[in-house]
């Protein structure tokens, strides 16, 4: 056996030949892995401990960079670990730190491992096992070591000491009750003196500060003193991170490092703690204003240099002082304007967060009018960025800073005729949302829907799809708010809707009967013109308004003039004549017609809805008027009975849906619901899914769309009827898509529209930086006062009602590691956090159950053996109690059985549930300067 182990080492690649070899390997790299991984598979396996080792590494290697899994090898790594040879455990110890994890079966195995190498006299294995516990420490092995940790703490040696301390983060984390144990020697270590340690004793404390501050204002005196007291930038970097914590917890803590903080921003040449002061400063002491002014002066020195990551920072820190001073960004808003065309993306992005900031409602045209410039020049990313953070900002809180919602709506519109625009879905919501919301908008609405459907531009590009779905929709729905009915019916109908998805062409179908339905209801049932319904208010007299504007039945019309006023100005009203509507009949059955054969059933069936209507009315339409002809049987009395109720079926105004409304909805009692739904997937796997447009609002024909839609699809319980239904929806799905109709075809319809209003805003605009400043001088200065001249009309909200018992967040637990540290450095878990800790500490009583509980707690005997013990084990210790029991009285050796035998079995009960928590304190308070109260004295 010795021999054939010596052969294997001898012949055995090494680690150096298996990378050469990958090297060399331009194709048929996976081969050779394989063929690798069997040869270490079967050097792992041998007894010669060199050859196990080398193996491991190759392996180590291979899931390290090819990311092949070496679970198989968690023993074979245990037993190159149990070599004397330091090398070996070397190898050992990276795999393990690779691989192991909780739920490694042998992981309980190398306890004992680490135990006896953290007990070793050499510091590098020491060393070693330490990293190696702060990787896959679980709560067994953090429980069963923090003896060692705890002795270790207190080494003599520095460097075994460091790494320690930080080993005692993991510790903590992993089981809490560690605290009682090491924390009084983590707080002795804040008065070393090595740079080292000290770096990481911080370190740890930044770290344990970020999760709960609050229960570490007692250290804050130790933490005072470093900061004055250090040289070491890193150091220095880590207590401003603690203090940034504590001192909005305390209004005495931030007075008393406010100065500290600005010498050392007056006198340090570290751009890193430069940084970090200025970070302290404007997030924690923004109410000190000499320190801010100190810091903004310091941040515009980031902002001129050269360098990019300097540049960055800079903006970053205006970015988070403006939340409070907003004089900051208007002292640098030249520099914030031209970083938005700098060339480092990251700038960019930070300074239009900057300017994003600043916005109110007495800017916001001006500074998304800027932005949108931006937007025309800018690369597609940089483009859609802006754009985003435009619609973001201006839609949050329900509109609350828009107050012209015309120019809004106008807004978006050129928003989506710029040529990079991705932001079609959020333009489609927000249209769709402010015409549900905002009724004096919707004349504006249905104007700018016409632009943007005449527009070919948009017609080209995908990402748009879906603004001219939401215009589509607008039109039909707010229709009695157009000028020209006809013009919107003619770019509904317009041959290249051909180039649109199937989805989108049943929109505007569905549109197009709205648009029909209302010029019929205006011409033969009302009769005359038509006058929008919207502002009333000021019509002058002979035009009569009714007192509800929500259907059609109530719309406004004047047979003697073609002209309405609509907002207090004159617009010119296109009369609907009966020649009118008979080519408008004609228009729709050209342009429909082709669509009876289309392939997809939404399309189809909307073609034929509408196409039935026109069969039923254009008779009498060609005929005469239906209310001046009515034959025997009737015919035009219930034709216009049948465009009475169609228009009362599209006069119900939709509304808004909160976006909680279906967690409002309490559940039926007695329904189970599945949180797996294996069984739908696999009845409907084979289907396809639907398209990506869609229309989430409230559209008329939403309840027929959900009943289509397969992802809604009721499961029945008879299987023979749902297979049967599977198979047919799977295979219309297969032809779905495949057959479009050509857009080349032929031209039915007149192309000759009205052009499309010219992409402007407010006005034109410079493209030079130098000018934009100057026009953004007045948009960012917060002292202007907003001038509008009409009022903001009236916004609809969602219905606030109270959270279901179901949505409720949970109420937070107390962190049981905070809990511990609260426990240590305040004396008592019983008392609160307001009260002394010096009065506990002089009652005797206190005292004397103190010492009770230490008596019988057997982690304090544990803790006491550890540090009193040389070189003896806990179970010398164990049997040394039990022989001096021996000669004690009958009732009290069994008393003390009886109590030893419980412990035994809570203990037992602790290590199967991975923790056991602590009922009493295991030491006295700590005697450092921060515990005689809860705020240190030197705040007093």
């Amino acid at each position: 056996m010795s021999g054939s182990s010596l052969m294997d080492s001898l012949f055995q690649r090494s680690l150096e030949d298996l990378i050469k070899g990958l090297r060399q390997q331009l194709i048929g790299e996976q081969a050779f892995i394989s063929k690798a991984l069997e040869e270490i598979c079967k050097e792992i396996k041998s007894t010669d401990l060199s050859t196990k080792a080398t193996a491991l590494l190759k392996l180590s290697h291979l899931s390290n960079l090819h990311f092949h899994g070496m679970s198989f090898a968690a023993f074979h790594a245990l037993e190159v670990l149990s070599s004397p040879r330091f090398s070996h455990k070397k190898i050992a110890y990276h795999a393990i730190s690779l691989s192991f994890h909780d739920s490694t079966p042998v992981l309980l195995l190398i306890t004992n491992h680490l135990r006896k190498d953290l007990n070793s006299t050499n510091e590098f294995e020491v060393s070693l096992s330490l990293q190696c516990l702060s990787r896959i420490a679980n709560v067994d092995l953090a429980r069963d070591l923090t003896p060692e940790v705890f002795t270790l703490l207190s080494s003599n040696k520095l460097y075994v000491r460091k790494r320690a301390v930080a080993v005692v983060l993991r510790v903590f984390e992993k089981y809490p009750d560690s605290v009682r144990v090491c924390f009084k020697r983590l707080v002795e270590n804040l008065e070393n003196s090595d740079p080292q340690i000290l770096s990481a004793v911080v370190g740890v404390f930044s770290e344990l500060a970020c999760k709960d501050p609050r229960s570490y204002l007692p250290l804050a005196p130790e933490f005072y003193k470093i900061l004055v007291d250090s040289r070491n930038n890193w150091i220095s970097i880590k207590v401003l991170k603690i203090f940034s914590k504590l001192a909005p917890l305390e209004p005495r803590l931030a007075k008393r490092v406010v100065e500290p903080i600005c010498d050392l921003l007056r006198n340090t040449g570290a751009k890193s703690l430069l940084f970090e002061c200025i970070r302290t400063v404007v997030t924690s002491l923004s109410e000190y204003e000499s320190a801010v002014r100190l810091a903004v002066g310091k941040v515009r020195e980031f902002l001129v240099d050269e360098d990019p990551n300097l540049k960055y920072l800079g903006l970053q820190a205006l970015r988070i002082v403006a939340e409070k001073h907003l004089w900051v960004v208007s002292e640098n808003k030249e520099v914030v304007i031209k970083s938005l065309s700098d060339a480092d993306p990251n700038i960019k992005i930070e300074s239009l967060r900057l300017v994003m900031a600043m916005v109110s409602g007495h800017n916001v045209s001006e500074i998304s009018r800027v932005l949108v410039n931006y937007a025309m020049k800018s690369d597609p990313v940089f483009c859609n960025e802006i754009l985003g953070s435009i619609l973001s900002t201006c839609s949050r809180n329900f509109y609350e800073i828009v107050v012209d919602f015309d120019w809004y709506v106008l807004l978006l519109g050129e928003m989506s005729r710029i040529p990079h625009c991705q932001m079609g879905e959020e333009i489609e919501n927000q249209l769709i949302d402010i015409g549900l919301r905002v009724k004096d908008v919707r004349p504006e609405l249905v104007r700018v829907a016409r632009d943007l459907l005449i527009d070919p531009a948009l017609l080209g590009n995908s990402f748009l799809h879906s603004v001219l779905s939401a215009s589509a929709w607008a039109s039909g729905e707010y229709v009695e708010f157009s000028r020209n009915p006809l013009e919107l019916m003619e770019a509904l109908l317009q041959p290249r809707t051909s180039l649109l998805p199937p989805s989108i062409r049943a929109i505007y179908i569905q549109s197009a009967f709205k648009v029909l339905v209302f010029c019929l209801h205006t011409c033969f049932v009302r009769g005359g013109s038509i006058v929008p319904s919207a502002s009333m208010d000021n019509f002058p007299a002979g035009v009569s308004a009714s007192a509800s504007h929500e259907s059609f039945d109530e719309i406004s019309v004047e047979n003697s003039a073609d002209a309405t006023v609509v907002h207090g100005q004159t617009h010119a009203s296109a009369p609907i004549t009966k020649a009118s509507i008979v080519n408008l009949l004609n228009l729709v059955e050209l342009a429909l017609g082709p669509l009876l054969g289309s392939n997809d059933v939404e399309v189809q069936e909307r073609a034929r809805n509408l196409l039935g209507f026109v069969d039923l009315t254009k008779p009498e339409v060609l005929n005469s008027s239906v209310q001046e002809k009515e034959d025997s049987e009737g015919k035009g009395v219930e034709t216009s009975k049948i465009i009475k109720l169609m228009c009362d079926a599209f006069s119900k105004e939709l509304g808004p849906v909160s976006l909680s409304a279906q967690g409002k909805v309490s559940l039926p009692d007695g329904l189970m619901l599945k949180e797996n739904l294996v069984d739908l997937e696999m009845i409907c796997g084979d289907i396809k899914p639907p398209s990506s447009y869609s229309f989430s609002f409230g559209s008329p024909y939403e309840e027929e769309k959900d009943w289509l839609s397969f992802s809604n699809l009721h499961i029945k319980e008879d299987s023979e009827q749902s297979n049967e239904s599977t198979s047919l929806l799977a295979e219309h799905r297969k032809r779905h898509g495949l057959y479009y109709l050509p857009s080349g075809k032929s031209e039915l319809i007149s192309n000759d529209y009205p052009p499309a209003k010219d992409p402007t805003l407010q006005g034109d605009i410079n493209d030079n930086t130098d000018d934009l400043v100057e026009i953004t001088e007045e948009s960012l200065n917060p002292k202007r006062k907003p001038n509008h001249g009409k009022p903001r009309p009236v916004v609809k909200l969602d219905e606030v009602d109270e959270k279901p018992v179901a949505m409720k967040q949970p109420e937070p637990r107390d962190d049981s590691l905070s809990s511990a540290v609260r426990d240590v450095l305040f004396g008592s878990e019983d008392i609160p956090p307001t009260s002394s800790r010096s009065n506990l500490s002089n009652n005797p009583s206190s005292k004397r159950k103190g010492k009770e509980k230490q008596h019988t707690d057997p982690r304090v005997e544990s803790r006491e053996n550890v540090i009193d013990r040389n070189s003896s084990s806990r179970r010398s210790k164990d049997r040394s109690h039990g022989k001096e029991r021996r000669y004690r009285s009958p009732k009290k050796k069994n008393a003390e059985e009886r109590k030893n035998t419980d412990q035994k079995e809570k203990e037992k009960r602790h290590r199967d549930h991975g923790r056991h928590k602590s009922r009493q304190r295991a030491e006295e308070p700590l005697k450092v300067p921060a515990q005689t109260s809860v705020i240190p004295d030197f705040l007093l």
